[in-house]
């Protein structure tokens, strides 16, 4: 079986991680575990304002920052899983939607594992849902891992400013 897990870094990904290593997988499985970096848009829309090197100090610490998440999950999957199943990650740059279900159907994953963050309709509007996309849009099995994170952000009441009566 090939498991996709797409992971963020976020407390949501080490949730999903111990959703993961309580299972027994088949024999034989893989684990591949994503993340996908974008890169910010440059301070200013004017080209000649920042220097030559901005770009490439960005790609590089985006890129370095995504690599230590993915070798952070892939380290905890092995010592958990204790060579059960083979683990191994991959940094790809893009828009995490774009770039899990394009990996997804490319290394044809069985399943896609992926965490949520919990948000509200209002928060989903605005940040939009990486696991509601590849929900709606994945060719093979997703398994969305809602941890105590999740839960206890969609339990909450919104905090809304009091103002008082004079």
């Amino acid at each position: 079986m090939k498991i996709l897990f797409a992971v963020d870094g976020s407390q949501c990904s080490d949730e999903a991680i111990e959703e993961i290593v309580r299972r027994p997988w088949p024999e034989n499985s893989e684990i591949k575990v994503l993340t996908a970096f974008e890169l910010p848009l440059p301070p200013t829309p004017e080209a000649w304002a920042v220097p030559p090197s901005y770009f490439d100090e960005m790609d590089r610490s985006a890129r370095d920052h995504a690599q230590a998440i993915v070798q952070r999950a892939v380290e905890k999957l092995k010592s958990k899983l204790n060579g059960a199943v083979v683990v191994g990650g991959e940094v790809v740059p893009g828009p995490p939607r774009t770039v899990i279900l394009d990996e997804a159907e490319s290394w044809g994953a069985d399943l896609i594992v992926v965490g949520s963050h919990g948000y509200r309709a209002w928060e989903r509007f605005l940040l939009g849902s990486v696991s509601q996309s590849v929900v709606s849009h994945a060719t093979c099995s997703v398994e969305v891992v809602r941890g105590a994170t999740a839960n206890r952000a969609a339990t909450e009441e919104p905090t809304t400013a009091k103002v008082k009566e004079q």
